[in-house]
């Protein structure tokens, strides 16, 4: 999976020659994942149709500061363009298009929404030779830069002109592997690895009953998900559910029991930076399992249990350099309880559910946590999305190799 996936890419259109080119560019951001919004220089139309682009990218494209049509005007806010963007690309950017950013000379929407974005900004120049090294073009890309914008490098070839040398725009295939590679190296836990541990575990009675909870793996999955957009190589490791993980940065090993989640927790543990037990694990297993579906005769019928294997509590008794945290699911003296588990397992940080907090507990969307890390410093969090919790935790991981 792309680093580019789910990310909203606004990428503005100069009039170049190599403007035709953007229709790969489009497609190439569509095929990564992204969501793109395409703005178009007056002159940028010259050179490509609004209509390739918007049928490319599925969405309108915009090019002036409002649309006319036989009933009304209607104002299309470079702000909110500038606000909805993770990133803004400028391809191609032509030296008049760049002398503009460098000057704020604002006259056209793409200038404009430049100027109200948040976001990192990237600009690909595009021009002829003897534009490419004047002292204006260079000064343009001097302050560009200062202003905090990242430049991908024009290439030699042949030109519009007829001659060859720098200046040509980054083909589309090597811009979309410049903005990944510019990302993935900013990523706050790129080099880190992380075991995370995910849903039930079921413990076999017979071979069609099993001993286990209603946990769906939800939580575990939205903080691999979340490891591998911030960088980190994760192993998950869960127990039975019907979620699935689409991402080359995830290693996903099924399970079934606890003793099968202990086995692989212990295999990949020694070479991790971080753990994260949000796994559900049974605490209790039939000490004997029948090898054949038990009948149903006796009036009364006692299954004798016998405790499973903690594997957080295995993994704190051998952990070095890593940074492991647990989960919580209390009903009663949840604070109390949590701060014990802390210490008995010897945690650096636990997350609290309890099942008292609306809107938290299995089979949910939402969580309601509290953090508590060793030092028993308490942290409530408000209900949250099971994604937004998945990047809290992930931030005080994040927080922790700082």
């Amino acid at each position: 999976m792309s680093v580019l996936s789910g990310k909203k890419i606004l990428l503005g259109i100069s009039g170049g020659i190599a403007a035709y080119k953007t229709a790969t560019l489009v497609r190439l951001f569509i095929k990564a994942g992204a969501h793109v919004q395409v703005i178009m220089t007056p002159a940028s139309k010259d050179f490509i149709t609004p209509l390739t682009l918007s049928t490319l990218s599925k969405n309108p494209v915009y090019s002036s500061f409002y649309d006319q049509d036989e009933d009304n005007e209607k104002w299309n806010s470079h702000v909110e363009l500038g606000l909805w963007a993770d990133m803004m690309v400028i391809a191609p950017a032509t030296a008049n298009t760049l002398s503009k950013m460098a000057n704020g000379a604002c006259d056209n929407l793409l200038i404009a929404t430049y100027l109200s974005a948040k976001c990192p900004v990237y600009f690909a120049p595009a021009m002829d030779l003897d534009m490419y090294i004047h002292p204006s073009t260079l000064e343009s890309f001097h302050k560009l830069k200062l202003f905090g914008n990242t430049m991908i490098p024009a290439e030699s070839g042949e030109l519009a002109s007829g001659l060859s040398g720098e200046g040509r725009m980054s083909e589309p295939e090597h811009i979309v592997a410049f903005l990944e590679a510019d990302l993935e190296s900013k990523l706050p836990l790129k080099g880190k690895k992380i075991l995370i541990t995910a849903g039930p575990t079921y413990e076999a009675i017979d071979p069609v009953r099993f001993i286990g909870n209603h946990s769906s793996g939800k939580m575990g999955f939205d903080i691999a998900q979340s490891a591998a957009n911030l960088g980190a190589s994760v192993v998950l490791v869960s127990g039975p559910s019907h979620l699935k993980m689409e991402n080359n940065l995830v290693k996903v090993i099924r399970v079934v029991s606890a003793q099968e989640m202990y086995e692989v927790c212990h295999q990949y543990f020694d070479d991790v930076d971080v753990a994260i037990a949000a796994a559900a694990v049974a605490d209790y297993k039939p000490k004997n399992v029948s090898l054949q579906k038990i009948k149903k005769e006796a009036d009364d019928f006692t299954i004798e249990l016998e405790k499973t294997k903690d594997i957080l509590a295995s993994l704190g008794e051998i952990k070095k350099n890593q940074f492991l945290i647990g989960f919580a699911l209390e009903t009663e003296n949840e604070i109390e309880n949590a701060k014990l588990k802390i210490q008995k397992k010897n945690l650096d940080l636990i997350v609290l559910n309890s099942l008292q907090d609306e809107g938290a507990g299995f089979g949910k969307p939402t969580n309601k946590i509290t953090f508590i890390d060793k030092n028993f410093k308490v942290e409530p969090m408000e209900l949250k999305s099971k994604e937004a919790v998945a990047d809290d935790i992930l931030n005080k991981v994040i927080a922790h190799f700082l």
